[in-house]
């Protein structure tokens, strides 16, 4: 990606000073000092040692000795999209499983031996993947290649672990979704309404009857088909000793067995080509709300690099074109947040169809139609002329800032999940190098074509959160 050189703005801005008479003028008989060449910048580059186990298990390494920390992240080709049917939300309980025991490990005692050592962890369900991860001081990664590896060999999945667990997902989704405000507005919703394939379109969370139904059988099952080796990825990021790591990671991981793995089902989506509208009541809502979403070009396309700017110059910062229009210059709301993948990630960590949403909250005398009218103005100027260099140039910064933020959170998790997900997907977790060449690619002639073929109102789906009116 072409970023602006760092003093570009302030070269120009004391030319202009002096232009203008701001500085005294240099003797007739002086010659003119020599412009120093401009320096290119520096290539950023991540290291990535990516190799594929006999038993399928990808491996990718990146050192980075800056601390003595090491993150360790075992990403699972299984996310809510692909999970079974008449069992939503399985993919999400299975993940609460993966902490309730393994053969050498009891109860909860993985989380206690990350904790103890002074660690931290978390686990996630996302569209395509399910990943667990910890970030612990480096000294201890080996027990932490042991217990990830124990847990992929053998799960313990017991009908006292099940019915726990049934019962803890489904708080979740009533604390997180059924009371609360706006809860699974608009990351849970919007999918359901703009989708038709019902593996993009059901309630991932989860419907109570399905958690409910849920077997012993069926969690066996899902365990031995989905968390396997051959379909998932390991991930080492931090300060480590690259032979030594590799040898752990051998010793724990190479005589896991790999399985046949299922088909994968038919996840793609039609073109849409009629505006979707639906208005849901919120009991809990204290005011209205306003969502949309437009379905993604497809992944790696030349759109969707497009696509990746776009939402940069919409939705992203205060200066973005949506905060501009409807909170500052019109006062319709006080924000607009949203997003590519919105509230489950970002443009990069996802595999298939995917919508970019964005939402607000308002007041009940802003009517949806005229913060609609407003939206579509906005849209417009996309579609019928091209950004300007200033603009598309502020909107590669923007990206590259954000991705750049992204590879040092959490100590080093944000790299070792886009190396996951480059090597889960596409086998080639060294694009993670490549991005910014993708995002220099793109032209406003592309912007605008990308914008008039999916920013179309056709291909768009529109939520309005409507507060219960009060009982008289």
């Amino acid at each position: 990606m072409a970023f602006l050189r760092p003093c570009a703005s302030l070269a120009i801005a004391v030319s202009a000073a002096a232009c203008a008479g701001g500085g005294a003028s240099a003797p007739a008989s002086a010659p003119a000092p020599a412009a120093a060449a401009p320096r290119a910048p520096a290539r950023f580059s991540i290291p990535v040692d990516y190799d594929t186990l006999p038993n399928g298990l990808k491996v990718v390494l990146s050192r980075d000795t800056t601390a003595p920390v090491a993150a360790v992240a075992v990403y699972y080709n299984i996310g809510f999209r692909i999970e079974p049917r008449d069992r939503t939300g399985f993919a999400h309980l299975f993940e609460h499983m993966m902490f309730q025991g393994s053969n050498n490990l009891g109860k909860m005692e993985f989380i206690k031996l990350v904790q103890s050592n002074g660690g931290v962890l978390n686990g996630s369900t996302r569209f395509d993947f399910t990943n667990y991860f910890e970030v612990v001081p480096s000294n201890t990664l080996e027990t932490m290649l042991w217990a990830e590896a124990d847990r992929m060999r053998g799960l313990a999945i017991t009908q006292e672990n099940l019915t726990n667990q049934q019962g803890v997902v489904k708080n979740e989704v009533r604390v997180n979704v059924l009371n609360q405000p706006y809860g699974g507005f608009p990351w849970l919703d919007m999918p359901q309404i703009a989708n038709e394939n019902w593996y993009n379109a059901h309630n991932f969370y989860g419907d109570l009857e399905d958690l409910d139904a849920a077997t012993l059988a069926d969690v066996q099952s899902f365990f031995k088909q989905y968390y396997a080796p051959n379909n998932a990825v390991l991930v080492v990021v931090g300060d480590y000793n690259p032979a030594q790591t590799k040898a752990w990671i051998e010793k724990y991981f190479a005589n896991i067995p790999r399985v046949q793995l299922a088909p994968k089902p038919d996840i793609a989506e039609p073109r849409q080509t009629v505006e979707k509208r639906q208005s849901k009541e919120d009991r809990l809502a204290q005011r209205p709300a306003l969502g949309f979403a437009y379905h993604m070009p497809p992944r790696n396309s030349p759109e969707y690099w497009a696509m990746g700017l776009i939402e940069q110059i919409l939705l992203q910062g205060r200066d973005s074109r949506l905060f501009q229009e409807l909170v500052q210059r019109r006062g319709y709301t006080g924000g607009v947040n949203g997003g590519i993948n919105f509230g489950l990630g970002n443009m990069l960590n996802y595999d298939g169809p995917m919508l970019m949403i964005g939402s607000l909250i308002h007041d009940a005398d802003k009517p949806a139609d005229s913060i609609i009218a407003a939206i579509d103005g906005v849209i417009e100027e996309l579609r019928t002329r091209p950004v300007d260099a200033a603009t598309l140039e502020r909107a590669r910064t923007k990206a590259r800032s954000s991705f750049y933020s992204y590879l040092e959170a959490l100590g080093g998790f944000g790299r070792a999940d886009l190396l996951a997900v480059f090597a889960l997907f596409d086998s080639d977790p060294a694009r993670i190098n490549r991005l910014e060449d993708e995002f220099a690619k793109v032209t406003p002639e592309l912007i605008q074509r990308t914008a008039q073929e999916y920013l179309r109102s056709t291909n768009r789906t529109i939520l309005t959160i409507e507060p219960r009116k009060p009982t008289p």
